[in-house]
């Protein structure tokens, strides 16, 4: 296990985009209850989830999250990370622009200090070191206790590096990149190398592709008018749907489900530390946890390795 501010990190993130938004505030109090209480202590939200709904400002789901760890009573037992730089009211990574979004993350939370804060996405108008400078302040102030960098290039990650060591900063602990079986390229093409050398923990997002990888999209008719037909149809080709093929086989092997094995390929990649999964309602739970205790066989590992090296080559 790696561990996040001392505290190690289970198998499984639990991603928080659906809470207020796909999942109802009743459904994203049972998931969180199951998740934790299988063992789950780390939640991934952003201030920007979920702005892009209809009638939402952005927000949403760290005000349910921050509700449930009110009534729960779980906060010592769970770690948080959240993101600034997407919210519509807070844009971009300007030194002015982190803090305030911070505070008001804070406030939705209901949370001392933010365990793993993240540079949501790179902000080329604003010089990195004013931003580097300004998440080094929020962990000397204790508003955050760790920071992380999402969609970052593999040069800039390094650049961040270097100003905080140059600087005496902050430097970041985590990376948050896209990374799955169907979308491959940019993390091992760089940002892989950029992760051991400078030790990050990656936490992957969209690790199922969007439930592309769960396999209960098989057709187009399977997709066709669902809230994710956009961003998974890209992935129904005959390669990416060989894919979905073997870890049919792999996951029957294993009595699992297929999410479980997508997710297990995940967890034994390089300096991945656990992927990011999200259940819209506790039924979705039981398979993505699963992961975090299953290991895949070396022969697992290769047959995935290569059939899923074939998807846009």
């Amino acid at each position: 296990m790696v561990a996040i501010n001392g505290n190690e990190v289970f198998g499984l993130v639990l991603g928080g985009n659906t809470f207020g938004w796909t999942s109802d505030e009743a459904d994203s109090r049972r998931v969180l209850d199951a998740y934790t209480e299988a063992g789950g202590n780390l939640i991934d939200t952003a201030d920007v989830y979920s702005a892009w709904a209809p009638g939402h400002s952005g927000g949403e789901s760290e005000i349910v999250l921050g509700r449930w760890l009110a009534v729960s009573g779980r906060r010592d037992r769970v770690m948080v990370a959240s993101k600034v730089s997407q919210h519509p009211q807070y844009p971009g990574l300007s030194a002015t622009n982190v803090e305030a979004a911070a505070d008001e993350s804070l406030l939705r939370l209901g949370v001392d200090a933010i365990d793993l804060y993240y540079a949501h996405f790179d902000d080329m108008k604003t010089p990195l070191e004013e931003t580097a400078a300004a998440f080094d302040k929020l962990v000397r102030e204790g508003k955050i206790r760790a920071i992380g960098l999402s969609n970052y290039t593999p040069e800039r990650v390094r650049e961040w590096f270097r100003i905080a060591k140059e600087n005496n900063l902050t430097a970041p602990v985590a990376l948050e990149p896209q990374y799955n079986l169907v979308h491959r390229k940019d993390y091992e093409s760089g940002l892989m190398q950029v992760a051991q050398d400078e030790q990050l923990a990656v936490f992957p997002y969209f690790s199922l592709a969007s439930g592309f990888l769960t396999g209960k999209y098989r057709t187009q008719e399977d997709l066709r008018g669902k809230k994710r037909e956009g961003m998974v149809k890209d992935y129904f080709t005959p390669a990416g749907l060989d894919v979905v093929a073997e870890l049919d086989r792999v996951a029957k092997d294993h009595n699992v489900q297929p999410a479980t094995v997508a997710l297990a390929w995940l967890k034994a990649r390089p300096q991945v530390a656990a992927p990011i999964a999200s259940a819209r309602i506790p039924d979705q739970l039981p398979a993505l946890l699963a992961a975090a205790r299953l290991d895949l066989t070396a022969q697992d590992m290769k047959a995935l390795d290569q059939i899923s090296a074939k998807v846009g080559a």
